[in-house]
């Protein structure tokens, strides 16, 4: 496999730069073509600010330093090799539709050499390293101080794999206007009749402050560090995001934020459907506030590569225009051998007589000093329609299967993202579920068909919210009766039936004319036809009682946190006091249902000792008190 690397930066010369060898390298490109045998010529251009750049730093780019390594890292030449041709590259971009055109001056030094490369088993790698990007590069951390390597990797020599680099055919553009759309072709050609394919990719570190143009090193080669945010995939911010066609080339989006943005495109050559080249340009996008005059656009409503929509409804396509700076417009909108598909409305609606993948294109101002044009797709394949429904018991913790039931005209449908409303996803054609809790969920299906028609449908899915309850476990005076009070379903059934009046209702009354214990269950079916059970212990004692714990731990593990007497055969308190050592009130209730937590006025009591006293009725309505102590532990 061989690796060509053509780098190339390019920089808005207007923009202050903080040193001279910082601004006046703006980037460079290395190319390689076979000769005959084992003869290759290496091609460096480099680029220089030939407006701003400082002359003494100029000279310095002569000569350049050339390393050749085999493919096991041996030094094999070292050349300093100077130019044969500097040429000022044309800024390509018309001043009379932009209202403050900066000015720029961008030189093209060009290095050639020949090297004989002899056969080897692990091939070449040429390669060229200089400082130093530009200070204010923004998705990259600490532009200044990392360089570029331009390098070309040469695969072991052979009839099968002798090969000429593809070449970008346009340089990258000096001028890029904020919240404007981009449209840029970063295609190339292949001399051997290569495929091409393309995207963005990695960049690579060189020289530094300290060694500006530095005898090259033989790889491997650091990666820059991306600003966070930013990454080799998405180098520069946009609405629509900058997107590369990985068939054509053509760099889309409108870049929404003013500054330099390094971007690397990798164009990698098929041959016989094997990857046998990489040929890559880094450079950088410089975004400025340059105002056009005239700026045509067309919205993207699809996620689709440079797609305006994808209809999959019907035959009728309303167009948006959000062009800016126009006072008369063309649409032509793409059907193949038909010339009277076209508009001159601001926004019109076109009906599509069949399906197909139309290009549209829209000219703002045809005609004039300053037109402006844009293009894009629109795919027209009605119908499309997602529906699914559910089958299963509506209980918490049983299976839900969902069945996906969309209809399209042109099938197959190809993808499912499915959201059940708890957390939970599934791409499955078909899938089963499982909700573990009650409540309403609004479950969402989005399916796609082979044309990229996408559609979405909401059902409401309602999960019984079943919680079967027995009651609290009770203790009561023996020749006492107690009333059960079930919850969570319509039907019960308690086991077993010792004691109990009816055991097919939710609250029986339970009569204990002796002491002992009884554990009963409860089983529990909602009207969902949930079903379940839970289970209450009911102790019988010979008398009337308090049981006050002697010690307590509020440490919050759930167990043993709450100092509170239990009652058994009383009404009720009239007072439940606490006090410390020092004789202060720190608790005072008269419900048996809460008790002590162990703090004191917001703030954790201390480790001891503290006394309680409480005044209580009998069922007998007599009033009694009883004191007593208890240690706090933590």
């Amino acid at each position: 496999m061989k690796y060509c690397f053509s780098i190339l930066f390019l920089t808005l010369f207007t923009f202050v730069c903080y040193t001279a060898r910082a601004s006046h390298i703006v980037g460079g490109e290395m190319t390689y073509i076979h000769k005959e045998g084992n003869t290759y010529e290496v091609t460096l251009s480099i680029y220089e600010d030939c407006l701003n750049g400082d002359p003494t730093a100029i000279a310095e780019d002569e000569p350049g330093f050339f390393c050749v390594f085999d493919g096991y890292g041996n030094q094999v030449y070292f050349d300093s090799v100077h130019s044969i041709t500097t040429v000022v590259v044309p800024v390509n971009f018309s001043n009379a539709c932009v209202t403050n055109v900066p000015a720029t001056c961008l030189r093209k030094k060009t290095f050639v050499i020949d090297y004989v490369l002899p056969p080897n088993p692990k091939g070449y790698i040429v390669v060229y390293q200089r400082c130093c990007r530009n200070g204010t590069i923004k998705n990259i951390e600490d532009p200044s101080t990392q360089g570029a390597t331009y390098f070309c990797n040469i695969p072991p020599a052979g009839t099968a794999l002798y090969n000429n680099s593809a070449v970008f055919k346009n340089y990258p553009p000096q001028i890029i206007c904020v919240n404007n759309p981009l449209v840029y072709d970063h295609s190339a050609t292949d001399p051997d009749g290569d495929s091409l394919s393309y995207e963005f990719c990695n960049t690579y570190t060189g020289g530094s402050d300290a060694d500006a143009k530095p005898k090259p090193v033989a790889p491997p080669y650091a990666l820059v560090t991306y600003v966070p945010g930013f990454s080799s995939t998405h180098p520069i911010t946009g609405t629509p995001t900058i997107q590369i066609n990985p068939v054509t080339g053509l760099i889309t989006g409108t870049p929404n934020s003013l500054g330099r943005y390094v971007v690397t495109v990798c164009c990698n050559e098929w041959r016989h459907g094997v990857l046998i080249n990489t040929v890559k340009r880094e450079f950088q996008f410089v975004v400025t506030d340059c105002s056009k005059v005239v700026v045509a656009d067309i919205p993207q409503y699809s996620s689709d590569f440079n797609t305006y929509v994808v209809d999959c409804s019907d035959y009728t396509v309303h167009f948006a225009n959000t062009s800016s700076g126009g006072f008369a417009y063309h649409w032509d909108f793409g059907v193949p051998g038909l010339t009277t598909d076209t508009s001159s409305e601001f926004e019109p609606t076109y009906v599509y007589s069949d399906t197909g993948t139309f290009t549209v294109k829209l000219v703002v101002n045809p005609g004039t000093t300053c037109p402006d044009s844009i293009s894009r797709f629109v795919k027209v394949y009605p119908r499309f329609h997602a529906q699914f429904v559910d089958t299963g018991t509506q209980c918490p913790g049983s299976q839900i299967g969902f069945t996906d039931l969309s209809t399209s005209t042109f099938k197959p449908i190809v993808s499912w993202l499915w959201n059940f409303a708890d957390g939970d996803t599934s791409q499955s054609e078909n899938p089963v579920h499982t909700f573990q809790h009650g409540g309403l969920y609004n479950v969402m299906l989005i399916s796609e068909n082979i044309r990229d028609c996408l559609d979405t449908v909401i059902h409401q899915v309602l999960i019984d919210d079943f919680h079967p309850f027995a009651g609290n476990d009770t203790i009561i005076v023996k020749g006492e009766s107690i009333q059960f009070n079930a919850t969570g379903g319509e039907e019960y059934l308690w086991s077993p039936a010792h004691n109990l009046n009816d055991t097919t209702i939710n609250n029986p009354i339970g009569y204990y004319p002796d002491t002992g214990r009884f554990n009963y269950t409860v089983f529990v079916t909602s009207s969902f036809g949930c079903t379940g059970y839970d289970t209450m212990n009911v102790w019988i004692v010979n008398s009337a009682s308090f049981f006050v714990p002697t010690a307590f731990s509020p440490d919050g593990n759930g167990r043993n946190d709450i100092f509170k007497p239990l009652a058994v055969g009383y009404k009720g308190l009239n007072y439940f006091r606490i006090f410390n050592r020092f004789g202060e009130l720190i608790y005072n209730s008269n419900s048996l249902e809460t008790g002590w937590d162990g703090t004191y006025k917001g703030k954790k009591a201390d480790v001891g000792t503290y006394y309680w006293e409480m005044s209580f009725k009998d069922r007998f309505n007599k009033e009694s008190t009883l004191k007593g102590d208890v240690t706090l532990l933590r």
